[in-house]
């Protein structure tokens, strides 16, 4: 989960609102990249309207807090930012996930929990954030629009972006309550898309990570209809989308990264994509779980049969391919022998990069209502039984890199060096690697380099090496 945070104590330097000056507003951004590109269009419009942002609660007039809503530990996290932010500051508005959820009796559930809140509304509601703002912080007579980047306010480093391509989801997943706070599938204009990723590029990104709730659907909900960017036309379509985000990289050194990607046959269309290193060979595709009847109950819309025969001709196509899913282990009804499919399953998939929940009720979701729940105990060990597989799994294909040599961005320097990215590894969710510097006293690393770097250790999750 990402979480950008005020702190408690009022930096130097920071004075709060005097007469004259720039109001100011704070910001918490909690959640997934999704909602982090909603924080970072509020902040833009902030910017672009004359108000300043503050590094702490008593330096804000005013406190945004944008919220996720998905699971009980994320509700509760969120809950607790508004509480903090009520306590340290006193004027808070919510927005984000969290504000679109109802209890079950149908009362707001930040309201009930926090009603001294000035005002909440849900996710992706820039129009709606900035009326309550306007209302409870009036906004500079004269904003300084030249002030704002044509790339606009990023909360992420400068070498590293994300690109929204749509908003909500036209699945209805059993244990998911997303599409009923984001709405259906909203696909956004392919020149909008192309000319954010263009000004990105020119500010410096050299990865952009494409996101969304379901990036295979982009441009279903208005039938893949055309586009133009440059005088060129372009289908609103995954494939068409990826091709030309590729070529744009291409002319800038970066890297596209592709998110989100549920396995639909014309996935088989990007993989020969992947080839020139611009186009990232990594796919992260959301599986949950890979025995057909669990997956009917998840209401998911592929079965772990075809998921196994895509992967494997996905990688005979590439083999570089790094694969990255999510799963669920102890879903309601899910026996023994269908926990064992999945481990079976796993073992032959061989994913590269995996992530596993033990189920959560989540309040609303319609997999509540299934018979046959899986006790706690035995979902934290079915999760512990498939985290331990993945290890070994994970141990084995990060050690056949050593020796290997491999192109890696590098994210941050350190004392002993540096520690950067490989084509394989998505930032905070993936490995890293720890790269020792190259021996010539005049070359030295930097954040946001591409580094070539021969691998010489491993071990489950991450890697060491030397820059070449």
């Amino acid at each position: 989960m990402q979480s950008q945070s005020l702190s408690r104590n009022k930096p130097a330097g920071d004075t709060g609102s005097t007469s004259g000056a720039a109001p100011k507003v704070g910001f918490v951004s909690l959640g997934c990249p999704k909602a982090l590109v909603d924080s970072e269009q509020i902040l833009t419009q902030l910017r672009a309207e004359g108000y300043e942002t503050a590094k702490s609660y008593d330096g804000a007039d005013l406190v945004i807090v944008n919220t996720c809503g998905f699971i009980d530990a994320a509700v509760q996290e969120s809950l607790d930012a508004i509480g903090e932010a009520l306590a340290e500051n006193g004027k808070v508005i919510v927005t984000g996930c969290l504000g679109a959820k109802k209890d079950a009796s149908g009362d707001d559930i930040i309201m009930k929990v926090h009603p001294k809140v000035l005002a909440v509304t849900g996710p992706h509601a820039l129009a709606e954030v900035m009326d309550s703002v306007h209302t409870h912080l009036p906004k500079p007579h004269e904003p300084f629009l030249d002030l704002i980047p044509a790339q606009g306010v990023k909360l992420t480093p400068k070498h590293y972006a994300y690109l929204k391509i749509s908003e909500g989801c036209n699945h209805r997943c059993s244990f998911c309550i997303i599409p009923s706070m984001r709405g259906d599938l909203v696909s956004r204009p392919i020149a909008d898309l192309m000319l954010e990723a263009e000004n990105l590029f020119k500010s410096g990104v050299k990865e952009l990570l494409v996101i969304s709730q379901d990036t295979s659907a982009y441009g279903v909900d208005v039938k893949f209809r055309t586009g133009f960017w440059n005088g060129r036309p372009i289908k609103t379509h995954m494939t068409q989308l990826t091709e030309a985000l590729g070529e744009l990289a291409k002319s800038y050194g970066a890297w596209i990264r592709l998110h989100y990607v549920y396995p639909y046959p014309h996935v088989d269309q990007i993989i020969p994509m992947m080839g020139d290193g611009h186009i990232l060979p990594y796919l992260d595709i959301p599986m949950q779980h890979a025995h057909p009847e669990v997956l009917k109950r998840m209401k998911r819309p592929a079965s772990g049969e075809k998921n196994l025969d895509r992967i494997q001709a996905w990688r005979k196509m590439n083999p570089d391919l790094t694969i990255r899913s999510t799963f669920i282990a102890g879903f309601p009804g899910e026996t023994e022998a269908e926990f064992e499919y999945l481990l079976d399953f796993l073992k032959e998939a061989q994913i590269d990069r995996l992530g596993c929940f033990a189920y959560s009720p989540v309040e609303g979701a319609t997999a509540n209502e299934l018979a046959n729940p899986v006790p706690e105990e035995v979902r934290e060990e079915r999760r512990g039984r498939v985290m331990l597989l993945q290890e070994e799994i994970s141990r084995n294909r990060l050690k056949a890199k050593v020796g290997k040599t491999v192109r890696v961005l590098i994210d941050e320097i350190n004392r002993t060096g540096g520690v950067g990215r490989t084509s394989a590894d998505a930032p905070e969710i993936d490995g890293v690697v720890y790269v020792k510097p190259p021996f010539e006293p005049h070359k030295k690393l930097a954040v946001g380099q591409f580094v070539d770097v021969k691998i010489t250790t491993s071990d489950a999750h991450d890697l060491w090496g030397e820059a070449q």
